[in-house]
């Protein structure tokens, strides 16, 4: 037992961020992103049943999380989207940022699945400003590589990889491998090749290059890695090294195959066909062609995947026959992947659109809030009061809800004795202790001079609770020397068919019934 407590940091039982059942929500994790779509959602769906039972909302989170990346990585786009949606709430009315930009960057991803550009890059804008304005750790830096992820599969690869750049920047040790370099040269990979067949012959090198530095330095560490193996060996081939990149290519492809690394699979063939069709054997080349195009039915390929393949596979035709047919069937490829191209741009530019209207929205947010804040307290004001009112009657505040009325003991008197400065700062610390008793989804604001509003999330028992808190913590704060400083309190719980109206009236009813009896005192 003894070595339980000692050191004093120390506990029985290893204590996470994630959730009591976060190994549940693991397992179905690796489920769901190592391929095994229907396991992983039968899963996730008995799992959240444990964690529902138990009230584990971190893990409740995490499992639908699971759940969503299963639909996504199953072609289930339209079940993903409906889960992230529900995610996506959640994380809103918790007020867990970091949560909202990740869920934000994958229904990005989804939208672009679904070429619903606009709504992605909406998406994608908001997930970047929130990004922008989070402090660093794991869970910023997993959410920013949802975001590098969903501009990579939306082909904005700039922007994507200026979000791996900085990325890499934080880790700081720049030899140092981390897993963003599997996602990070992959990204390059895809631009570069497809730069090459846009014409842009010396930028794809620049990229494919240093996919190549990528990769090396990764598989100088973890020699063997069959992924990254198929990595390097298609940047080698389409930098012309050909001779290796077709012997990294054949090393790697049965474990690739074997192990249903699908993408990584298609990109060994990709490698093995252009290294074949550089030493003449185009029938050869032609079947790795044919092969990577077959396993695009067996997972969902990136985006950038058919068109590579295609235009690969156009080449490969016009080497065999040279003849016109084949010329032309080449030529609309190679139209189609330039129109492609200036589609990508546009996304590029939808983006940076959507950026500058968030922002802008942000703005008119901020100032609107900012209005409906009191300057010297920095609690809601009147105008914030009225329009919690309004949710009072739309029914949007919930029950149980109960309001507190509090208001200073003979404040004028104070500020007749100690000048009207004392008396602000009265009310400045009165405001902080008023703040200091409510709980998550509690408000106070400040009504009218001395009189402030409580709305507390509870019924009246929980009211009286936090109303004598108040009272009593008012009472001993020394906040002018030699003066004891008191309020009065009048409180009221929401009933059934009670307007916000008639809320307000009952609790400043009860107010003025504290007063009269001599003040320092609740009235319920």
């Amino acid at each position: 037992m003894s070595e339980w407590i000692e050191p004093p940091d120390r506990f029985p039982v290893p204590v996470t961020a994630y959730g009591p059942l976060h190994l549940l929500a693991r397992r179905a994790y690796e489920l769901a992103t190592g391929g095994h779509t229907p396991e992983a959602i039968r899963a996730a769906e008995a799992y959240l049943t444990i964690a529902e039972a138990v009230d584990d909302q971190r893990t409740i989170a995490f499992l639908q999380q699971a759940k969503m990346y299963a639909f996504l990585y199953g072609g289930r786009i339209d079940d993903a989207t409906a889960v992230g949606e529900l995610l996506l709430a959640t994380h809103r009315r918790t007020g867990n940022v970091v949560a909202e930009a990740k869920v934000l960057c994958d229904l990005a991803q989804m939208r672009v699945l679904q070429t619903r550009y606009v709504d992605g890059m909406r998406y994608l804008a908001r997930a970047g400003m929130l990004l922008d304005l989070c402090p660093r750790s794991e869970r910023h830096r997993s959410a920013m590589c949802s975001f590098a992820h969903a501009a990579a599969v939306a082909q904005m690869y700039e922007t994507a990889a200026d979000a791996y750049e900085r990325l890499t920047a934080q880790d700081g040790d720049s030899s140092r491998t981390t897993t963003f370099d599997l996602v990070y040269s992959r990204t390059l990979l895809y631009w570069g090749v497809r730069l090459d067949h846009v014409g842009r012959f010396d930028e794809a090198a620049t990229r494919l290059r240093r996919t190549a530095a990528i990769t090396r330095r990764w598989l100088d560490q973890h020699p063997g890695d069959p992924c990254m193996t198929a990595v390097q060996a298609l940047a080698l081939a389409k930098l012309g090294d050909t001779a290796v990149a077709e012997k990294l290519a054949e090393s790697a492809i049965m474990p690739l195959r074997e192990g249903e690394s699908w993408e990584f699979a298609r990109m060994a063939h990709l490698a093995l066909g252009i290294s074949r069709r550089a030493s003449g054997r185009l029938s050869e080349s032609r079947r790795e062609f044919l092969a990577a195009h077959q396993l695009c039915d067996f997972s969902a390929p990136h985006p950038d995947e058919r068109p590579i393949i295609r235009y690969e596979m156009g080449l490969t035709a016009v080497a065999l026959d040279g003849g016109q047919p084949s010329r032309d069937l080449f030529a609309a490829v190679a139209n189609q992947v330039r129109e492609l191209w200036q589609l990508r741009l546009q996304r590029v530019g939808m983006l940076r659109q959507a950026r500058q209207r968030e922002e802008v929205e942000a703005a008119r947010a901020d100032a609107e809030q900012e209005s409906r804040r009191d300057a010297l307290t920095g609690l809601g004001n009147r105008r914030r009061f009225d329009l919690l009112l309004g949710q009072v009657d739309a029914g949007e505040l919930g029950r149980p809800l109960t309001l507190l009325l509090v208001d200073l003991d003979h404040f004028k008197a104070v500020n007749d004795a100690y000048s009207h400065s004392a008396g602000d700062r009265v009310l400045r610390e009165v405001a902080t202790l008023l703040v200091s008793h409510c709980r998550p989804g509690d408000e106070a604001v400040r009504y009218a001079g001395d009189e402030f509003v409580l709305f507390l999330r509870g019924d009246a028992a929980h009211g009286r609770d936090v109303a004598e808190r108040i009272r009593q913590s008012v009472a001993r704060a020394e906040i002018l020397a030699g003066v004891r400083l008191t309020v009065s309190v009048g409180m009221a719980e929401l009933t059934d068919g009670m307007t916000a109206e008639a809320l307000f009236r009952a609790v400043d009813d009860r107010l003025y019934a504290a007063k009269w009896s001599g003040r320092n005192t609740i009235a319920a």
